[in-house]
This record gives structure tokens, sequence and C-alpha cells, in this order.
């Protein structure tokens, strides 16, 4: 047991005591009773030392009241803007049981915000964040949902009608409205997306039955077949713009093509159906002359008949070698005549047959550059039309990179032409492998290549390009074993609003040979005039 006295048997110091003395002795105290000094019990022990009576307990709030003010904080607290600052200050407060803290902070929410009738919702300024989706949120209901519903008006007009609302609201209630009107618009267009999925499936359907059936009449040898078998081929796999586009600028060209070809097999089929009349005509004169022929020898054997000496047999016989001759005369004829129309009749179906062939050819040409694979000039002109239509009117942009292979004169006096060639279609096999199936590849000229690349910016281009350069230096070209590097040179230009192609390859050629005179293997970016 402590020998110290107990609190009670402590003696109370003189209130007129120095109050350093009540100091030492509160210490003293706190230490011999074992208290914490913290500062409450430190008050209460001084008091007591120097006869202070304690102050009456504050009235604990009542509960209900704390909860709903805390409530009310953590409302404000996650309201956006200046606002939220109360909230926090008021939820420490009620945390803390700092009830004079609290009523600081509404007293400032009341001075500031309150007496402007401003809606709670509406409190603070908007978040940035907040801002940002409620623009984008806008534009996407007004413009992008709007164009895509072409067709449909009220479906536009309630599009557009929500993207101004967007903008426009301030409270909850309003927000809740838009959230029922936006729900209801979804489920339109997705009705409505079903409906021209189905209606698109519906005329695949019909169009490859179509098609099946126009097959099975064509003869195996078809010129069509070409056409046909280019057609059920993009309608078998997925649906693309860009090739429901080439396909259609590829059957346009064959098609004109195979006009003129068609009008020369017809020029043909008419020369000879000529021709077997007149053979046929020819093989009735010279069974008329058989006839007729005939029809003398019957004549002349009468009179033979009918003879009553030696010279009147003379005449009738020398009549008749005169008809055998003609008739013999006349067969011989015959004969040739019918030789060269068989003659001409088999030159004619050769005819045909070389001009069918040449149909059958067309119809399945593709603008491609034979050697290669890549487009031709022709196919880039089309290609450079359409992107750079698209280009504009979407505003996006168009970049084109003209490449030349690196000292492919001498790789083809030291390997040969076959080599050369060789070494082209290395060169498109890893620029398609490597590229995106968007991008297009057309052979310039010799050995120069130029590459479409839409919606791509220069900067970009420019990466992909030393790309293509370091999958070459990975993928050798082989020659008869022997590993050869191929390397280019390159220039890349960014098409310019409603810029022709001339002024566009001129400069991405100038880029080019500014990459081949500062070391080659490289790739330039033209200048912007």
């Amino acid at each position: 047991m402590s020998n110290l006295p107990s609190p009670s048997a402590a003696p109370a110091l003189s209130a007129a005591s120095n109050p350093a003395d009540i100091a030492r002795e509160a210490f003293r105290r706190l230490a011999t009773r074992r208290i914490a000094p913290t500062p409450d019990a430190y008050r209460a022990i001084y008091d007591e030392i120097a006869g202070i009576p304690p102050a009456p307990p504050a009235p604990a709030p009542d509960s209900g009241a704390a909860e709903v003010l805390a409530g009310f904080a953590r409302r404000l607290a996650e309201t956006p803007g200046e606002i939220s600052e109360y909230g926090r200050r008021m939820v420490r407060s009620v945390k803390t049981g700092d009830w004079s803290g609290a009523t600081q902070a509404l007293g400032q929410l009341s001075e500031r915000h309150l007496r402007r009738n401003t809606p709670i919702m509406a409190l603070g300024a908007e978040e940035p964040d907040t801002r940002l989706l409620r623009e984008m949120l806008a534009r996407t209901l007004s413009f992008a949902v709007a164009s895509l519903l072409d067709g449909s008006p009220a479906l536009v007009a309630e599009a557009e009608s929500l993207g101004s609302a967007v903008k426009a609201a301030t409270g909850e209630a309003e927000l809740q409205d838009i959230a029922s009107r936006l729900k209801q618009l979804c489920y339109q267009i997705e009705l409505r997306g079903g409906d021209k999925v189905e209606e698109q499936q519906l005329l695949l359907r019909l169009f490859k039955l179509l098609l099946d059936n126009v097959s099975e009449l064509l003869d195996d040898d078809s010129w069509m077949r070409g056409q046909i078998a280019t057609v059920q081929d993009l309608i078998a796999g997925p649906l693309d713009a860009r090739a429901l586009e080439d396909a259609t600028r590829s059957l346009k060209d064959v098609i004109i093509k195979q006009g003129h070809l068609k009008h020369g097999i017809a020029d043909v089929k008419s020369t000879m159906k000529n021709m077997m009349m007149t053979f046929i005509d020819r093989l009735g004169s010279a069974a008329a002359a058989s006839s007729d022929y005939h029809a003398k020898l019957g004549g002349l054997s009468e009179r033979i008949g009918r003879a009553g000496d030696i010279n009147e047999l003379n005449d009738v016989l020398e009549e008749v070698l005169r008809e055998t001759r003609s008739a013999q005369d006349e067969a011989l004829a015959a004969r040739d005549r019918m030789v060269a129309a068989h003659r001409e009749a088999q030159a004619a179906e050769q005819r045909i047959r070389e001009l069918e062939a040449e149909l059958q050819h067309m119809s399945e040409l593709v603008r491609e550059d034979q050697l290669t694979g890549s487009l031709n000039r022709r196919g880039l002109d089309d290609v450079f039309e359409r992107e750079s239509a698209r280009a504009d009117r979407r505003n996006t942009p168009l970049c084109v990179a003209l490449l030349d292979l690196d000292n492919f004169k001498r790789l083809n006096d030291t390997y040969g032409h076959l080599a050369g060639d060789a070494a082209l279609k290395h060169l498109v096999k890893v620029v398609r492998d490597t590229l995106r199936s968007m991008d297009v590849i057309a052979r310039f000229g010799g050995e120069e290549f130029l590459i479409l690349l839409p919606e791509t910016t220069v900067d970009a281009a420019a990466a992909a390009m030393v790309r293509v350069q370091r999958e070459l230096t990975r993928h050798f070209f082989l020659h008869e074993n022997e590993k050869m590097l191929i390397t280019f040179s390159c220039g890349v230009a960014l098409r310019l609003p409603n810029e022709d192609q001339q002024s566009l390859m001129a400069r991405a050629d100038k880029a080019m040979y500014q990459a081949k005179n500062t070391g080659k293997n490289r790739v330039v970016v033209a200048d912007t005039p």
C-alpha cells in the first residue's frame, strides 16, 4: 500500500495562495494520483486546490439533431464547388463535438450562399470535369446520334432536344426527366438498329440467291463468272465501306472494257455467220450445178438413143465431154470455195476464243501492278480521289509516303532483273504486313512506291515508315540463298486542305530526294508551303 495521503485527505490551499504554489501542488497531486497530465485533468485539480467550484456540465446535444446535422454536412461536402469546403468543416466539427465550429460554418454558409436564393443543386461553381462531360454528352446527342438516325425525323428531333436539355439542366428533377427520355431514345434506337440489320440480312440473302441462280445458268468458261465470283466473295465477309467502294470502281472499270470486247465478239460472230450463209449458198449452187449436169446427161442419153449415124453420135459425145469438163471445173471451184470458207470459219472461231479469253482475264482484273500485286497508277488515282474527298468531308488528315529503293540499279546490274523483281515483291509484302489494312500501297514508278495513309498525322506517318524500315532489316531478302539487306529512302507529306494529287506528290518527291542526298535509308517530312 502506498503511504501517500488520499485525495480527500489532501488539504486545500488557501484561495490567496500563490498561483505558482497552486500549480506545483496540482502537478504533485496528478503524480500521486497517477492521473494522465491532460489539460482537462490539470484544470480540474487546479480548481480543486484553489477552491474554485466546478462548472456545470454542458447539456449533451440531442442525438437525433446531431445525426441530421451530420447528414446535412455530408451532402454539402459531396456538392461540387466552393460549398463542399463548408460541408467538410461541418463534418469535422460534428465528429469532434465542436458545436461552435459547426455554428460558425453554418453562419458563413447562410451569409454567402443561402441568402442568394440559390438552389442547393446549383451551389458552387461546376467542376471542369463535370462541365466537359456535360458538353460531350450534349454534342454526342445533338450531332453524332442525330446523324446516325437519318431517315427517322422524330428520333432526330428527340436526340437534338435532349442535347439542348443536357446543356441547360440544373436540378435533380430535370436530370431525372432527361435520364428517362434518354432511356426511351436508346430503346427506340435499339429497335431501329435491329430492323436495319434484319433488312440488310434479307437483302444480302436475296442478292446471294440471285447471284447463285445466275451463276448456274452460265457456262463454265463464261466471262461473267469472274465478276460474279468477285461480288460473291465481297458479300460473304464483313461488309466494309472501303471494300464496297473499291469493288464498285473495279467492276465499273472492267464492265467498260468488257463492253468494247463484247462488241468485238459480236462483230466476229456476225462475220462467221455471214461466212456460213455463203458456204450454204455455195453448197446449194454446187448441188444445183450437179442437178443441171445430171439433167443434161439425161437429155444427151436420149439423143444417143435417137442418133441415126456416127456423125450425130460424135456431136453428142463432144457435148458430153464439154458438160463433163464444165461440171468438173465447177466442182473443183466449189471445193476450193468451201475449203476457203472452212478456213475463214476456223479463223473466226479462234478469234472468238481469244476475245473470250481476254474477257475472262478482264473480269478478274483489279487495277493491280502485275509484278508486285500493288495498285497501278490507275488504281492509285481512283483511291486518291476517294480518300482525298473523304478527308475533306470529315476534316481528317491524309498523308502520303513516297519511297524509293536504295541502290536498286546496282542490285539489278549485279544479280539480274529477276532478283530486282523479287526484291520489289519482297518490299511490297513487308509493307503490307507492317501497315494497317486501310493503308494503300501503289507502284509509282520502276522502284518507286507510294503509300496512302488515311486518318494519319504526319508524325504518325513518318513513324510508320521508320517501322517498315526496321522490319526490312529483320526480314532479309533472299536471292539464291544469299541474304541481302534492302533499304529505302522516303519522303512523307501531309495533304493540305483541298490540295491536288500533283502538288502533294511533288512535295513528297522533294522530301524523298532530300532523304537520298543526306545518306539514304532515311525518312524526311516534307515542308509545308
